[in-house]
């Protein structure tokens, strides 16, 4: 009952903290003339996912747990995808994917590219192919490297398209002056620092219910680390910054992703992917597929729904993240 407490306690905590960082980030967007997209996939992104950050880094120096790190990176990859069909059942004026900027198809695309690279590899290293240096697999050297041209790629080409800065808002927080939304900003992001606390709590549950630790990472640990993103995502939507929502949940992929070859570089004994479970690549291939889905639900941009909930993509999406979920639920057991 403690250890369930005390999983309470760090889902409260980053609930609230996830919030005000939708609100801040909402306001220098608006300072700054920044572009909403651009802020959700980098400014907001990266803060959302600093409970990824230290609880990888956690897991695979002080826990030992490197299942645990790997399954909340690929778990957040999974239910930032799946945040996709919330916000579409939430934005009732019409479908996320008529509405949102085609743009986000490029932030997606290099998710593909950099979970790809990740399932590959995974396969590789269990099967003995092990290309390292040091202790360091060479496939975290190059994730870093896609990760960084992502960004200087997804910039480009918002100045090549000219879009619309976030400037809906100016009456809204012209009486809050930029440094006060700088200190909120970097105060809510200590908060969700409390990350740090989950990969024990992880291995606590795993031990006590018998659990497999790479399903505890990927269902438990990955869904109160990813809540930052899931308050800001819907707190950015209920702000009419739904571009920001979205920038947000795709550019937490990259970063989550990029996050995994820092986990790489923390764990010692050797390379990451070598020391986990292979059913991770269940997850890598499904946030894969999950993250096409979203690709095509983007640029065909169909506007109808299913009994006015959901569109299809978003069902599609919902069946692929059921049947990952189900498939580990089988292979913990």
């Amino acid at each position: 009952m403690l250890v369930w407490l005390e999983f309470t306690l760090c889902l409260l905590l980053i609930v609230v903290a996830g919030y005000r960082l939708s609100l801040y980030g909402d306001m220098i967007a608006e300072k700054l003339a920044l572009t909403r997209t651009w802020v959700g996939v980098v400014m907001v992104a990266s803060v959302t996912s600093l409970p990824e950050l230290v609880t990888g880094v956690s897991s695979v120096t002080v826990a030992q747990t490197p299942d645990i790190a790997l399954g909340d990176i690929l778990g957040a990859c999974l239910i930032n995808l799946m945040m996709i069909v919330v916000l579409d059942f939430l934005h009732r004026e019409e479908s996320v994917y008529t509405r949102a900027h085609i743009g986000h198809t490029l932030a997606a695309g290099f998710g593909v590219v950099m979970i790809g690279l990740v399932a590959v590899n995974l396969l590789l290293t269990q099967a003995g192919m092990h290309i390292y240096v040091f202790h360091v697999g060479l496939y975290s050297p190059l994730i870093l490297l896609i990760y960084a041209l992502a960004m200087r790629i997804i910039f480009l080409y918002e100045q090549m398209q000219e879009l619309p800065t976030a400037d809906l808002s100016n009456q809204r927080y012209r009486a809050t002056p930029l440094r006060r939304a700088l200190i909120g900003y970097a105060l809510a992001a200590l908060v969700v620092a409390v990350g740090i606390w989950l990969p024990f709590v992880g291995k606590m549950l795993a031990v006590q219910h018998g659990w497999a630790e790479g399903f505890v990472g990927t269902l438990f640990v990955a869904a109160v680390t990813s809540l930052p993103e899931a308050v800001v995502s819907i707190a950015a939507v209920r702000l009419g910054a739904l571009d920001m929502a979205l920038g947000n949940l795709f550019g937490s992929n990259l970063f989550n992703i990029a996050i995994l070859a820092l986990d790489d570089i923390a764990y010692t004994p050797g390379p990451l992917l070598a020391a986990v479970d292979p059913a991770h690549a269940v997850s890598a291939l499904s946030a894969m597929v999950m993250s096409g889905i979203a690709i095509i639900g983007l640029f065909y941009r169909a506007r109808g729904r299913v009994l006015r909930t959901v569109g299809w993509a978003s069902l599609f999406l919902l069946a692929v993240y059921l049947f990952n979920g189900y498939a580990l639920y089988l292979h913990a057991h």
